[in-house]
C-alpha cells in the first residue's frame, strides 16, 4: 500500500537539528526525507517531489538560495512551497529570498509549533488555490491572511483587503491600516476565489476592493483610473476590464 502521507523535505546540515526536526515532523503525521546539502537536497527534491521545502540557508555545496534558484527553474519543482530556516534576519536577506520564490522565513532559533504553523499555513494555501472554484467556495470576507513582519505574525480579514497587486512570482496585498505582504500565487488564483461582491479586476496586474474605492475618474474615451481611499496613486482600468468595472457600478 502506498503512504499517502503529505511528504516534506528537509535540508539542514546540523545533525542535531536535523534529527529532531525530522522526528517532530513524523510526529505530526508528516512523511519526512532528509538531506545534509544543498546539491543532496536539490535532487531529492527533484526525484521525490515533496509537498513543501524546509531549508536551511547555510548549508554546504549549494546553499539554500542556489537551492530554491535551481528548483526555481524546474516547472516540477517551482510550484512546491518552500521554507527557508535561518539565523540571519538582515533585510537584504529576506529580500532575496522572496524574490527567488520562497514563502516563508522562520528565524533560529525557533519553537517547532511556529515552523508547524507556518507548514500547515502554506499547504493550506496550495490546496485552496489548487481546487476549481464554485461559487459556495469563494472565500468569506471573515477569512484570515497572514501578515508577518519579522518575527511578528498577525491576522487579518479578508473583508479589510483594499487590494492585491502582481510582483511577479507574487502577490502583494495592501490593507486598509497600511500593512501588507507578499504571497506566491497569481492574480488568476485569487479572481478565481475572492467573491465577486466584493472585489473585482481592473487591470490584468490588480484587483480591488470595492468598498475603498474613492473616487472613479472616465473622462478619457479609452482611459478610466479608479482612487482608493487614503492611497495618494490613481489606479489604471485597463480597456479590457473598463466596461465590466463600469456596469458593476452602476
Amino acid at each position: 500500500m502506498s503512504d499517502t502521507r503529505t511528504k516534506i523535505l528537509v535540508i539542514e546540515d546540523n545533525v542535531s537539528l536535523l534529527t529532531n526536526l525530522c522526528y517532530f515532523l513524523e510526529e505530526m503525521g508528516y512523511q519526512v526525507q532528509s538531506a545534509a546539502d544543498g546539491l543532496a537536497g536539490i535532487n531529492l527534491a527533484k526525484s521525490w517531489r515533496p509537498n513543501l521545502i524546509i531549508c536551511d540557508i547555510s548549508i554546504p555545496i549549494r546553499d539554500g538560495y542556489e537551492v530554491i534558484k535551481e528548483l526555481g527553474q524546474d516547472p516540477q519543482t517551482r510550484v512546491i512551497p518552500f521554507i527557508f530556516l535561518t539565523a540571519k534576519v538582515e533585510k537584504e536577506d529576506m529580500r532575496r529570498g522572496m524574490m527567488l520564490g520562497a514563502d516563508d522565513y522562520i528565524y533560529k532559533p525557533f519553537a517547532f509549533e511556529d515552523l508547524l504553523s507556518s507548514i500547515k499555513l502554506r499547504l493550506a494555501k496550495v490546496q485552496m488555490f489548487s481546487t476549481p472554484a464554485q461559487e459556495d467556495s469563494k472565500l468569506s470576507l471573515d477569512e484570515k491572511i497572514l501578515i508577518k513582519t519579522g518575527k511578528i505574525r498577525a491576522y487579518y480579514a479578508l473583508r479589510d483587503l483594499k487590494y492585491i497587486k502582481a510582483q511577479n512570482p507574487y502577490v502583494y496585498l495592501k490593507f486598509k491600516d497600511g500593512k501588507s505582504t507578499l504571497i506566491r500565487e497569481s492574480v488568476n488564483s485569487w479572481e478565481l476565489k475572492l467573491p465577486e461582491s466584493t472585489f473585482i479586476r481592473i487591470h490584468r496586474t490588480w484587483i480591488i476592493n470595492r468598498n475603498f474605492i474613492e473616487f472613479i475618474d472616465t473622462k478619457g474615451k479609452s482611459t478610466c483610473t479608479v482612487r482608493l481611499k487614503t492611497e495618494d496613486e490613481d489606479i489604471p482600468i485597463s480597456r479590457r476590464y473598463k466596461r465590466k468595472f463600469l456596469d458593476s457600478i452602476e
